[in-house]
């Protein structure tokens, strides 16, 4: 097989792979939007009984910078469509920014929380430790699943696309040189 016609596959790969991790942040961004209703409906003066009384807690700025996040993935498929290579650059650094970031902070604010559900000792109850409980079970511990599938999608997502930048960068200088 040539060159160009590996660099093609290559391409075609990653551009699939990466659509795939465009998906699954959007997936991610409704469970995330399920989480943010609550506040949502609050700042619109919109009352639902049923939302109430879950009492889901408020949110926090993370959580709104991240679900913004999901306006990036325009930019990247943008960039994936038109081989564009500053473009794609510009959707990594986005995602750095607007996703993994405020990933990283989410599980920097309930490592104590977590730490402290992890080694409690089996004879202390939960309504006993000084962790923040939503129905019953230990808050932070939901954020660190949201963040283990986040920091895998997004990783994924910075690693074809940078695949996507190198194949692109290869043959622009491929084309300058001949």
């Amino acid at each position: 097989m040539s060159l160009a016609a590996r660099g093609s596959n290559t391409v075609l790969l990653n551009k699939s792979r990466l659509k795939y991790c465009i998906f699954f942040h959007a997936l991610l961004f409704f469970v995330m939007l399920a989480k943010l209703t609550s506040d949502i409906l609050d700042r619109l003066d919109i009352f639902v009984l049923e939302i109430e009384e879950l009492e889901v807690p408020s949110p926090l700025w993370w959580e709104y910078v991240w679900a913004g996040s999901l306006l990036t993935s325009f930019l990247g498929l943008s960039a994936a469509r038109g081989n564009k290579v500053r473009e794609m650059q510009k959707y990594m650094i986005a995602i750095l920014v607007f996703a993994i970031l405020p990933l990283l902070y989410c599980f920097a604010y309930y490592f104590s929380d977590v730490w402290e559900f992890a080694t409690m000792d089996k004879s202390v109850e939960l309504d006993e430790a000084d962790i923040f409980i939503w129905r019953g079970y230990p808050y932070g511990v939901f954020w660190y699943a949201f963040c283990f599938v986040g920091f895998q999608v997004h990783g994924f997502t910075l690693y074809f696309a940078y695949n996507l930048v190198k194949v692109w960068k290869a043959r622009t200088a491929t084309r300058k040189f001949q």
